[in-house]
Order: C-alpha cells, then structure tokens, then sequence
C-alpha cells in the first residue's frame, strides 16, 4: 500500500499560523502518530486468524484450469495440514496485480505474461513456486467450417493451416490471436494475410462461432473442447499438434506470485503456502489418468460447473503438473522467449534471479 506525503507548512514569514492554523497542526501531529500504525498494516501486520488458529490467507485465482492446484489443496486438507485456512477471489489480468498491492489478496496464481508485465511496470512482485506448466489451448473450428473444409479433430495439423489461410478468425486478447499466429507461422502460413474479428471474450467467440460470423478461433481449456462436447463446432488443435503451446517449447504456464515485502515479512506462511500448492500439483499429476479416482474432477465440477467430466479431464491432461514447484534459470529463458514471441509485452521487458525463488519450497 502506497501513503503520499502531504505538508501543509506556515505562511512566508511568519512565526505563527494563521486562521485555522490550530487545526491543522492539531491534523499533522495526529497523522505523524497514525502514520507508523499505518504503514505496519500495510507492510508487516499481524495475519488473522480462525478461531480454530488456523491463519487466513487470501489468494487471487483467474477461475481457470490452472486453478486446480489450489482447488485441490483446499478440498483435500493440505491448506489445512499447514495451517492455513484460504479464501478465494476470482481476479483478471487486469485486476490481479493492484488486488496484491493493496494487500487485498496476499498471493496471486499468475500466468507468466501476467507477472512479467507487473514487472514491466515495476511492481515489487515475486515467483514462489511453478504450479503448471505449457498452454492448455484449442483451436476450434466451426461445425460449418470443418464440413466444408473436410477438418476432424485427427486432421494433421499442415491440413488444418491450410483450411484456415484466408478464413476469419475471431480473437478476445493480444495474447490468444498471437498463440494463434504462431501456430499459423510453424505451419507456413501468414497470419496476417488472414480477416480478424475482434471480441470481448472468449464467450463472445463462442457465440461468434456458432452463429458462423467467424470460422475459427483460439482460447485456454475447457471452452474449445465444451464447443466440440456441445455439437458446435470441432478442436483441430491443442498442443499436441502445435508444440510451440507445449511446456517443452513454451516452458511456465502459471506461478504463485506474493510481494516481495510479504515474503520476507511472513516467509513461514509463504513456506506452508507453497508446500500445500506444491502436494496438489503432484497429486494432479499422478491421478489424472486414475479411473477409480474422482478427486480430481469432482475438484474441477465444483471450481468450473457445467462443464461435461470428459471435457475436463481432456483440458486438465494438456498441462504439465509438476512434481516439484521448483524453478530453473534455464526453464525461465524458455518461458521469456516465449512472451517475446507474442509479441505482448514492451521490448526489453526481462526476468531477473532477483524476481523469482526456491527459497520457500520444501
């Protein structure tokens, strides 16, 4: 939390102060004595806790696939085994990083271009732990489009480049038209020769699709593939066919992001944070493909309702759940090289070892 400095001082040349000047000193003297308590709440106050002396943390979720380590941490106890008792709030890219500042949540799960544009803009932010890595992505195509264009979900993806060259596509974000082009680019296909439409949301490129006002469009898991589970349309993309969305070419796909002033003032809380994210993501990791294990999707219904189980668990296979939240330098400049080739954020624009950490995982 930012104070500003306000003085208000006595008229030129004068030894005491004008009409008015008794309350003003009487204003500045109480905030000199309000100002330490203010600053210790918002820098190094003391957490609250339950009644059952659980401490209490609030985290910033962007109500998405990768949520599911914290989801899962929550549901299966292990908040609970460190200590922790954890309120939700659904934040966006948008609001996620003022929501940190202010201290209205004390941890973030952000995507990499997320938190490197915080650092664009020099925000006090730092990485704790990977919990996801790659881009669950699908490219869906309209259920007219794919007829016409003879698209399965099994077409290769030289064929589906093809069919898409002089189609409409629609794009919600910066982001997701880049993704898209960067497919269209391994492919041998110019994007930008391609008609773009731009949308809201993903929810307006689903309606875009079905109402056939766009032939295409690209989006995170699981709306691609409930379009295809609904008859409206057909993926003939995810980061099978496009391996630059991969973990391998892509590297990071979402971090646990805290101040660096609330590490280091609560770096115990952060230790316990991270060790209970990092058990999810391991559990994810081991169960997905478990038949007799309905953890993990009654996890996802309940965090992303209405969607199908089949749906979910397909979104929930195409991304990289570690075993460990530890990062690498090396797994860094993968996952920077990817944001440079979207294109999204300002050149220059760089992680340094002093923006992420191991210190505080297991």
């Amino acid at each position: 939390m930012r104070h500003g400095n306000r003085t208000t001082g006595l008229a030129r040349g004068t030894t005491t102060p004008r009409h008015g000047g008794h309350r003003r000193l009487l204003a500045l003297a109480s905030a000199a004595l309000l100002a330490p308590a203010l600053l210790t709440a918002c820098g190094g106050d003391t957490p609250a806790k339950t009644s059952g002396g659980l401490t209490v943390v609030t985290v910033g979720s962007g109500g998405n696939i990768f949520d599911m380590p914290l989801r899962l941490a929550d549901t299966n106890g292990y908040f609970e085994k460190q200590g922790l008792k954890v309120k939700f709030v659904t934040l966006t890219a948008a609001t996620g990083p003022s929501a940190l500042q202010s201290g209205s949540v004390q941890f973030l799960n952000d995507s990499p271009t997320g938190f490197v544009s915080a650092l664009s803009k020099k925000l006090p932010e730092i990485a704790i732990s990977a919990d996801g890595s790659g881009n669950p992505l699908g490219l869906a195509v309209s259920k007219k489009f794919a007829q016409e264009h003879g698209l399965t979900a099994d077409s290769p993806a030289a064929t589906v480049a093809k069919a898409l060259a002089g189609s409409t596509g629609g794009a919600s974000s910066a982001n997701t038209k880049a993704e898209a082009g960067i497919f269209l680019k391994g492919q041998g296909v110019d994007p930008g020769k391609l008609k773009w439409v731009s949308l809201p949301s993903p929810a307006a490129d689903k309606a875009a699709l079905k109402s056939n006002q766009i032939d295409w469009f690209v989006t995170s898991e699981p709306i691609p593939l409930q379009i295809q589970s609904d008859g409206d349309g057909v993926v003939v993309v995810d980061s099978q066919k496009a391996p630059e969305w991969s973990a391998k070419e892509a590297g990071y796909g979402q971090f646990v992001v805290t101040q660096k002033t609330y590490a280091a003032q609560h770096p115990e809380i952060a230790k316990k944070f991270v060790a209970a994210v990092q058990q999810a993501t391991a559990y994810l990791g081991t169960h997905l493909d478990a038949d007799n294990d309905k953890t993990v999707l009654d996890v996802a219904q309940k965090a992303l309702p209405g969607v199908p189980a089949d749906v979910l668990r397909s979104s929930l296979q195409q991304v990289d759940w570690p075993a460990k939240g530890a990062m690498s330098a090396a797994d860094w400049q993968k996952t920077q090289a990817f944001i440079d080739s979207l294109g999204a954020l300002p050149k220059g624009t760089s992680v340094s070892s002093s923006d992420w950490t191991n210190k505080y995982l297991p």
